[in-house]
């Protein structure tokens, strides 16, 4: 959702030289038409996305007898998390495909399809139809998800100066979607039950396909462009490097069920949660070892793990939106405002109208202050605002005892997680981007998206660890442990700019990474 969930454009864009044609085209805002075609189309992917993600969690844990699937609180929780991992794992693999092998646009609407095709199963009341439609979404999120805005950038050459209002306006469309989807899900989830509000989400993948189909003339062939295609002598390796890669999860899977004692739900749970602790590991031992690799980027690969690390924690917490932030507005809130109940899903809307209304402050504030403060103060600041959030929430639980929570509260939770978000996330992926050797710079979106991947892998194991543990408990030990990394950051600030700066003495160069 906002910028930590909106997807910055990928390296297929912004290496493609645009038609002419649209360098003229300003039809849309001063922009190209493409940008309309492509802003409603995320619009309603993600109006579809975080509706469904929305109601997930009451679905999971609700009664059969009231719709739900009748799973226990934890677990419902852990495999709201994990499908959360499963979507940023594949959206690595979506990534490379679009690069690789269909191209962005084929990319997108495929996952659109697989997408619009989960919905409609999640629709259907019946257990096997809605664990086959979360893998659905799931699978199509990972196609979709970082291919439609690296079609943005295609739009416009890199020195063109709309390029960045682009995105703004790009991702304006996405907290729109973001905004009314749990508001008005959570509606007809009240009315009409969960497999009704599910048809909604399917009905605003259909909208967006529509829009997607019918406005490819306006893209002018963005995103129809294979990159960096596979060649026929490539073709031997990469069998090999599928191969060694399907092994690996078997093994990882086995490895789980041997540890759950059992084929079911907590081993794929747990071999997801393996995977996104592994891939990340892999990705920077693989880089830093690697002969394509200078002497004077390594120095600068390992200033980025703390940072790693960081928005890993960070989106740990973040992304409990939809799973422990969701129980404790149903449960443990106060849902009162003016006179009338608000749905729990309601709470949920409020981080994107937050981005709405905060993100061009926050522009506005790193252009006065010339970009300050530097990266690694930033990161650190971001994962403190996420831990004050939920310290904030442990306090109030502490206080409100047996009795619930006033709405106001959990408000002020998402909004300083908002302002975390602000601080971290935008300047996350410009990091990645950053510090990562040259000769992996088309991987770096994927290196980025394992951060929320292995975050919300954690709290998939945190929720069932500390199952019993009551909400100060669990809120505040997340927060302190997450505010101690955050001053720990702080204080490797120095020693990260050091080694930012050694790279670029050895380059001869000046990065903005400092």
């Amino acid at each position: 959702m906002s910028t930590g969930s909106a997807t910055p454009p990928s390296g297929t864009g912004p290496d493609q030289t645009p038609p002419a044609a649209l360098a003229g085209d300003r039809r849309f805002f001063g922009h190209p038409l493409g940008l309309m075609t492509l802003f409603t189309t995320e619009l309603w992917e993600r109006f579809s996305y975080y509706g469904m993600r929305a109601i997930l969690v009451y679905y999971l844990t609700d009664t059969i007898a009231n719709g739900g699937l009748g799973l226990d609180q934890t677990l419902g929780e852990a495999v709201v998390s994990i499908y959360g991992t499963g979507v940023y794992l594949l959206s690595v693999v979506g990534g490379w495909l679009a690069d690789r092998l269909i191209g962005a646009r084929r990319s997108t609407l495929y996952g659109g399809i697989v997408i619009a095709a989960g919905h409609v199963c999640l629709s259907v009341p019946a257990a096997g139809f809605s664990y086959f439609g979360i893998v659905l979404v799931a699978l199509g999120t990972g196609l979709l998800k970082p291919n439609v805005s690296s079609m943005v950038g295609a739009l416009y050459d890199r020195q063109d100066p709309r390029r960045e209002s682009a995105f703004s306006i790009f991702y304006m469309g996405i907290n729109i979607g973001s905004f009314f989807s749990p508001i008005i899900v959570g509606a007809v989830r009240a009315v009409w039950g969960y497999h009704a509000a599910f048809s909604v989400a399917a009905i605003g993948m259909g909208i967006a396909l529509v829009f997607f189909v019918l406005g490819r003339k306006n893209l002018q062939g963005a995103g129809d462009i294979v990159p960096n295609p596979v060649q026929p002598g490539e073709r031997p390796a990469l069998v090999r490097m599928f191969a060694i890669i399907l092994g690996a999860v078997v093994v990882v899977y086995l490895l789980a069920v041997l540890v759950a004692g059992g084929w079911g739900v907590h081993a794929l749970i747990d071999a997801l949660s393996y995977i996104a602790f592994l891939a990340p590991i892999a990705f920077f031992i693989t880089m830093y070892r690697s002969p394509r690799v200078t002497d004077a980027e390594r120095p600068r690969l390992v200033a980025y793990i703390p940072l790693f690390v960081a928005a890993m924690l960070f989106f740990m917490i973040f992304e409990q939106a939809a799973t422990t932030l969701a129980t404790f507005a149903a449960d443990r809130t106060s849902r009162e405002v003016l006179g009338f109940t608000v749905s729990p899903e309601f709470f949920q809307s409020i981080n994107p109208a937050s981005i709405i209304i905060l993100a061009p402050v926050f522009a506005w504030l790193w252009v006065r202050t010339k970009d300050r403060p530097p990266t690694p103060y930033k990161f650190a600041i971001g994962l403190a605002l996420a831990a004050l959030s939920f310290l904030v929430l442990a306090g109030a639980s502490a206080i409100a005892g047996d009795n619930l929570t006033p709405g106001w509260v959990l408000a002020v939770v998402y909004v300083i997680q908002t302002l975390g978000e602000l601080c971290l996330s935008p300047v996350g992926l410009a990091a990645t981007t950053l510090l990562a050797p040259r000769a992996y710079q088309g991987q770096a979106m994927a290196l980025w998206f394992l951060a929320p991947a292995a975050g919300q892998a954690i709290t998939a194991q945190l929720v069932q660890a500390t199952e019993g543990a009551s909400d100060t408990a669990y809120f505040g030990g997340i927060g302190l442990v997450a505010l101690g990394f955050a001053a720990v950051l702080a204080l490797l600030g120095p020693w990260v700019t050091r080694h930012v700066r050694r790279a670029d003495a050895l380059e001869g160069v000046h990065t903005s990474g400092e």
